[in-house]
């Protein structure tokens, strides 16, 4: 019997119905060319064109089987896609009720010739090595948490608290002592043969690392992964972490699916921070694709930050993630500051802090972090207090500068002739400071005193130890060399204002995070906030907020203490998949669906389902949308407009949002 050789590939494609492996024969002019991971290019009749693929595995059919459609050619012989990693994006997007190449479409970057060119010009790259000095300091480091490096070489999934406070390499640099940490436990798995994955939320996050990493690892085994790169970067970054040679990569959320060489441990520094939840389909954060690939490479798993996310919490109350304490607690000098009797109640920088801030700046920097950028960042009717919005999107209006014309923070149009809505008056009032009009109003009080702006237009990283008072949105706090003397935490109560299921959570981050940047002892003054949120930043029992969170969703099934998924699209498409959800899980209850309720682009629901039932809810929502791919595609047949499914579907939002 003959036999003929068949390639089983999966097409790039975003359409759900071209999420599965496909034959296509292989031709003899190619049989010694294709192999697994590499990238074809194949013919794809229902589109009549040529499409990009991976080849995911090689076999042997009989000949006089069914007719199949011959490998076009060959995109590139490297070997993109090694069967761990399809592997992980294949359980991540089932998990998700997505598809893999979108997964993958994250993990790969595209292919540069002359960077291939170049790598395979280039000396094979040699296995690191690691002084033993640098291995020493790496155990001392570690030696903090006692019984980490045991669970680090025994594959466990591990959280722990951070160090809140800065610390100086050897090389001078300031970094957080959480970079120092994690550096460590990537110093010692590359000593021991292993990769590490070590994923931040931002680039500053990642630059602490590299400094942190800097001489203790060889220069090529330090891969630097980020969106920032260029194409070219990016690409032979990637053929580096093919290389059959251990390294360390350092990036963000996409990182937690770099296939490294026999991979020791994967680290999520702060899963807290949104920039690690990935924004495209399907959505899958990076803790959670974290958890898939531990679970496949047996590969140890670091949970690291200033505070401990419900999600994290949860994991570790259920024992599925162990908690390693500190041999030493520490933490930073938190103050609750209030208005003093005598104050104005409106007094936006009580005395107490103020006498702080004073104080401190005889020796160095002060962190007085706000919680928006710009000037007046909200603007509101002077007589009636009605929030102004834009007359064209009704987005909020803001002020640039004093007397300035108000522009919309939408669609940055200015309103000249702007009238309020409710009593027609012509008139406008700031209701709130940002960070530039904070500076002048803390500029006037301390003269003198050299003014920083760090936010999002005014981008700064770092700040000497001289005299400054640093203003600083949320999240844009530069480091201080040595620490700042005095951390003052401003518009905490318009922060918990937010209406969101998580502001507790983020808010106590944000400010943990600022704190931690306090040099030790400095006093961290949190500026009219109390409650729960408050007591948890002063006694700095951020896990023990997080189980008292976790306590109070419990009755009310929300998350994470159940999975949740979004369904949107036309009304008939969200009912339709709502009553095949209930009719393939009889078992999950009349209240877990909400809606489907209208929106502004057709109509939600929501569906809240237990961890145990997560499987069998995403194949369901997954069959949903391939039906309704497919629906779409008959419906627009022979037509020149385009096929458009109108489901979307999204797993493990954060909030429930109708």
């Amino acid at each position: 019997m003959s036999t003929r050789r068949v390639a089983r590939v999966l097409i790039d494609s975003p359409l759900p119905q071209l999420d599965r492996l496909f034959d296509y024969e292989i031709p003899p002019e190619l049989a010694d060319t294709v192999a697994p991971g590499i990238r074809v290019r194949v013919p794809l009749r229902t589109a009549g064109r040529l499409v990009d693929a991976y080849v995911i595995e090689i076999d042997e059919t009989d000949a006089a089987g069914r007719p199949l459609s011959l490998v076009e050619s060959v995109i590139s012989t490297v070997e993109v896609l090694p069967a761990g990693l399809y592997a992980l994006a294949r359980r991540a997007a089932d998990r998700a009720a997505g598809s893999a190449s979108d997964i993958l479409r994250l993990a790969v970057p595209k292919r540069m010739v002359r960077a291939e060119k170049a790598w395979f010009a280039a000396d094979p790259v040699a296995a690191p090595t690691i002084a033993d000095t640098d291995v020493a300091w790496a155990e001392g480091v570690l030696d903090a948490f006692p019984g980490l490096p045991d669970a680090l070489s025994a594959g466990e999934r591990l959280a722990l608290d951070a160090p809140p406070r800065p610390a100086t390499l050897a090389s001078g640099e300031d970094v957080g002592a959480w970079a120092e940490l994690l550096a460590a436990a990537a110093v010692r798995t590359l000593a021991a043969g292993r990769s590490a994955v070590l994923v931040v939320p931002d680039h500053r996050d990642q630059a602490q690392l590299e400094l942190a990493l800097a001489g203790r690892v060889p220069s090529d085994a330090l891969v630097r992964d980020d969106a920032r790169r260029s194409g070219p970067e990016r690409y032979a970054s990637y053929l580096r972490v093919l290389a059959p040679q251990p390294c360390i990569v350092v990036g963000n959320r996409s990182t937690v699916y770099s296939p490294a060489h026999h991979i020791g441990l994967v680290v999520i520094w702060d899963d807290g921070d949104p920039l690690l939840a990935e924004p495209l389909s399907p959505g899958v954060h990076a803790r959670d694709a974290a958890l898939v690939r531990q679970e496949l490479d047996a590969t140890a798993l670091l949970f690291a930050g200033h505070t401990r996310t419900t999600d994290v919490e949860r994991l570790v109350a259920i024992g599925w993630v162990r908690e390693v304490p500190a041999r030493r607690r520490a933490s930073p000098r938190v103050v609750l500051s209030a208005t003093r009797e005598g104050e104005s109640r409106g007094a936006r920088v009580p005395s107490s802090a103020f006498a702080a801030a004073r104080e401190a700046l005889a020796s160095g920097p002060v962190l007085v972090q706000v919680a928006r950028p710009g000037y007046a960042p909200v603007l509101v009717c002077a007589d009636c207090r009605t929030p102004a919005r834009c007359p064209h999107c009704a987005g909020p209006l803001r002020a640039r500068r004093p007397g300035a014309v108000p522009e919309c923070g939408w669609c940055g149009r200015s309103a000249p002739a702007w009238r309020c809505a409710s009593c027609d008056s012509v008139k406008l009032r700031m209701a709130s400071s940002g960070s530039e009009r904070t500076a002048d109003e803390l500029g006037r009080a301390f003269p003198g005193v050299r003014i920083i702006v760090a936010d999002g237009t005014h981008p700064v990283t770092r700040v000497d130890a001289t005299p400054a008072l640093v203003i600083a949105t949320r999240g844009a706090e530069p480091i201080a060399a040595g620490g700042y003397r005095a951390v003052v935490l401003l518009d905490g109560d318009r922060m918990l204002m937010a209406d969101e299921l998580r502001i507790g959570e983020s808010c106590l981050r944000w400010w943990s995070n600022a704190a931690a940047l306090a040099a030790p002892g400095a006093p961290v003054h949190l500026v009219g906030v109390t409650g729960g949120v408050a007591r948890a930043l002063a006694t700095w029992t951020q896990p023990a907020y997080a189980r008292s969170e976790l306590a109070e969703r419990a009755p009310l099934h929300m998350p994470p203490v159940v999975r949740v998924a979004t369904v949107d699209g036309s009304a008939a498409a969200v009912r339709t998949c709502v009553d095949t959800l209930r009719e393939d899980l009889p078992n999950l209850g009349d209240e877990a669906v909400l809606g489907p309720v209208s929106t502004e682009n057709g109509s939600r629901a929501v569906v809240r389902f237990d961890y145990g039932a997560g499987r069998a809810v995403a194949d369901s929502l997954r069959s949903s949308v391939i039906a309704d791919a497919l629906r779409a595609r008959r419906s627009t047949k022979g037509r020149q407009a385009p096929a458009r499914a109108t489901l979307r579907v999204r797993v493990d939002v954060p909030d429930l949002d109708l």
